[in-house]
């Protein structure tokens, strides 16, 4: 695969995955009703903790899209899969079971995977570039 295509793959599941993020972090920053009754009634995490998780998931996302910022980048993906794994499995726990509403953000996780695989690979090229 030529480092053209791994970069256009990198940059499209990366604006993807973003997108995805800060959709579902602005209304977890601004602790507006959907978010409360989701993560503090369902799921029963206190309301102080939805903006944090809010504020946190846009500044992760934001970090994924600016280039450089290679160790800063890696917690960032680590964070908001993070987030993403805690969303499934509370859910999964809170209903005692599979809860179909849950697996669907597994799909949410696949264009992560993916930025993280195609910035892995970019990462390898720029090296083999320097040698």
């Amino acid at each position: 695969m030529s480092s053209k295509t791994i970069n256009i793959l990198y940059w499209v599941f990366t604006i993807l995955f973003a997108a995805l993020m800060i959709f579902s972090a602005i209304p977890n920053a601004m602790a507006n009703g959907d978010s409360v009754k989701v993560i503090h009634d369902m799921l029963g995490y206190p309301v102080y903790f939805i903006p944090f998780i809010g504020v946190a998931k846009i500044i992760g996302a934001v970090v994924i899209l600016i280039p450089g910022l290679n160790k800063v980048k890696e917690w960032a993906y680590a964070g908001l899969f993070f987030d993403l794994a805690g969303v499934v499995y509370s859910g999964i726990a809170v209903a005692k079971g599979v809860d179909p509403q849950m697996l669907f953000m597994l799909i949410w996780i696949l264009p992560g995977i993916l930025s993280y695989y195609y910035w892995n690979r970019k990462l390898v090229l720029v090296s083999k570039k320097r040698i």
